[in-house]
């Protein structure tokens, strides 16, 4: 008898089988593209039969692999249940979060531990901003999106609204010289950081102010909010933040909003995890307790959008 494939192994058929892309399910297990395809052509190897079919495309499965993926997944939910039950009876909490979102949690998961040192609460970041519960290990998630709500419970925590930030002082040397109320022409000479390729939150930013492209050509680009956010607090430039997640640092002044403006991007943060008929004492815990943490950080957000 051959030896079983490793859960991993099976853990990523079952993902490509739903998504039918090494692209995208890449991207849930926050792996490269390569591994995922390495991945299924052993499997494929080991078991002595194709699963899919490659198309120029996408992927199909076979009838081999289509009989496969349904025992698979039960087991795979199987897993995941009984060490739901586990990690309920531990105390332990296991929460998945974008890393934009950890400015945000982090500390007050910290502060929420100090307080109350029964709960074992991990957070683990990740640069996704999806959760397939079926395949990952994890209790809950913070999304960020319109979570799909079949099968899941999703509580709204605050929404994305968009403004530039940078290091204190950093724009006092262009504008020191001048009377005129601060305008993105003072950008001129900076360095804008993009969160994103597209650069479509600076964008919309400056429609709002009535701009029409980039006020420089001097510009870097990252892969995550944070990234762009960490590398604007040493002063390498002006990134567009999102208010909801730099609370702590706004308040620490280790940045500031030079402008007035703030653009709600119609993009959310949600809480989600799997319905159940009764969740786990810890798990309803920390949904009400971050729920009360969002709430404060609503009412922060309404003096900005006042202004």
């Amino acid at each position: 008898m051959k030896p079983l494939p490793s859960l991993d192994v099976l853990k990523t058929f079952a993902v490509v089988a739903q998504r039918l892309n090494f692209t995208r399910a890449a991207d849930l297990l926050n792996v490269t593209q390569g591994a995922v395809s390495r991945q299924i052509s052993g499997l494929e190897a080991h078991l002595g039969y194709a699963l899919f079919v490659r198309q120029p495309r996408g992927l199909a499965l076979t009838p081999n692999g289509a009989m496969l993926l349904a025992p698979v997944q039960q087991a795979l939910a199987q897993i995941t249940e009984a060490l739901e039950r586990s990690g309920a009876q531990s105390g332990t909490l296991r929460v998945k979060c974008p890393t934009c979102a950890m400015r945000w949690i982090l500390p007050r998961v910290i502060r929420l531990q100090n307080e109350r040192p029964e709960l074992v609460i991990e957070v683990t970041a990740s640069v996704s901003h999806g959760v397939e519960f079926n395949a990952e290990q994890f209790d809950a998630a913070i999304v960020f999106g319109q979570p799909a709500l079949k099968g899941v419970s999703a509580h709204h925590l605050f929404d994305e609204v968009l403004t530039p930030v940078c290091a204190p002082g950093l724009l006092k040397d262009s504008t020191q010289r001048t009377t005129h109320a601060i305008t993105p022409d003072d950008l001129a000479d900076q360095t804008l950081l993009h969160p994103t390729r597209d650069r479509r939150d600076w964008l919309k930013w400056l429609a709002a102010y009535g701009y029409r492209g980039l006020p420089s050509a001097k510009a870097q680009h990252f892969d995550t909010l944070d990234l762009a956010i960490s590398s604007a607090m040493q002063g390498l430039g002006v990134t567009i933040g999102d208010l909801s997640l730099i609370e702590e640092d706004l308040i620490a002044q280790r940045i500031v909003t030079p402008f007035s403006l703030c653009v709600p991007s119609g993009a959310s943060y949600y809480l989600i995890y799997p319905e159940r008929p009764a969740a786990s004492k810890v798990l309803s815990e920390f949904a009400e307790w971050i729920e009360s943490e969002a709430a404060l950080t609503r009412a922060g957000l309404s003096r900005y959008l006042a202004a």
